[in-house]
């Protein structure tokens, strides 16, 4: 109980800094944002989805991935305000305090996923209003959600990892951005995995940004939904699930110690 109290006095102090600091919220917003325009009117009509060329299916398609790419590229910014705590040596006044280690990070990770937790809300809103739509109903929508917001939650902690092993936060972002590129754009989120040469199709449908891509496209009923044979991209909500608790379970463990010997 101790642990959990501590980390919910750290979260709500970095949501306090996050309310003071408005443009960091408003660029975060605004990035995706961009990314769904762009996307949506520079390649809809131009790829072939379900064998269609449609713009408007084009769209529908492209939201999962666009939803689950925003998600992960808030890692670089969960790993830059931990360098940061680092370099200003806020980490040594919490080292002073009797308080759990392994709650300054928890507390990060968590302000960073209500953060995270809004982004998704206006870019909600924002592709509603340029043609994408949900198919399968609210429970299951809302489900797509859940796997995307712990997808997001999951890449934070590697982000956590990455930030306690640099020494500034400018070094941060560059190592949480080099990483995520690959990621997500060896995928399934912007075209269809069976146009990709076939040495790579694998890559991609065992990518666990992938399989959170596919279990919401089948959530929410968007077409563009992989035949693929392989386990993630047939089973895509559990697949989705066992990376994400995987992830946070190895990742965890790995920022936690970091942290330890960061601060001794």
């Amino acid at each position: 109980m101790s642990s959990t109290a501590d980390s919910l006095v750290i979260a709500r102090r970095n949501l306090i800094r996050m309310s003071r600091i408005p443009e960091m919220v408003l660029f975060g917003l605004i990035q995706p944002v961009m990314f769904v325009v762009l996307f949506s009117y520079v390649f809809g009509g131009s790829l072939v989805v379900d064998g269609s060329t449609s713009a408007a299916g084009y769209r529908e398609f492209l939201m999962a991935g666009i939803f689950a790419q925003t998600v992960t590229f808030a890692t670089a910014g969960a790993g830059a305000g931990i360098a940061d705590d680092m370099h200003k040596g806020l980490i040594d006044r919490f080292r002073s305090l009797p308080m759990s280690r392994g709650a300054v990070l928890t507390g990060r990770t968590l302000a960073d996923l209500v953060q995270t937790t809004l982004t998704v809300i206006v870019l909600a809103i924002v592709a509603l209003l340029v043609g994408w739509r949900i198919h399968e109903g609210i429970p299951k929508a809302l489900g797509a959600f859940a796997l995307l917001l712990l997808l997001g939650y999951s890449f934070s902690w590697i982000g956590a990892l990455i930030g306690l092993s640099v020494r500034t936060p400018e070094a941060a972002t560059s190592g949480g951005l080099i990483w995520l590129f690959p990621v997500t754009f060896i995928s399934n989120a912007f075209v269809p995995t069976e146009n990709m040469a076939s040495w790579l199709q694998p890559v991609a449908e065992w990518n666990p940004f992938s399989a959170t891509v596919q279990a919401c496209r089948e959530l929410f009923g968007n077409p563009g939904v992989s035949p693929s044979d392989a386990w993630p991209m047939q089973h895509p909500v559990w697949a989705s699930l066992i990376w994400s608790v995987v992830i946070i379970a190895v990742f965890r463990t790995l920022a936690v110690r970091k942290y330890r010997k960061a601060a001794n």
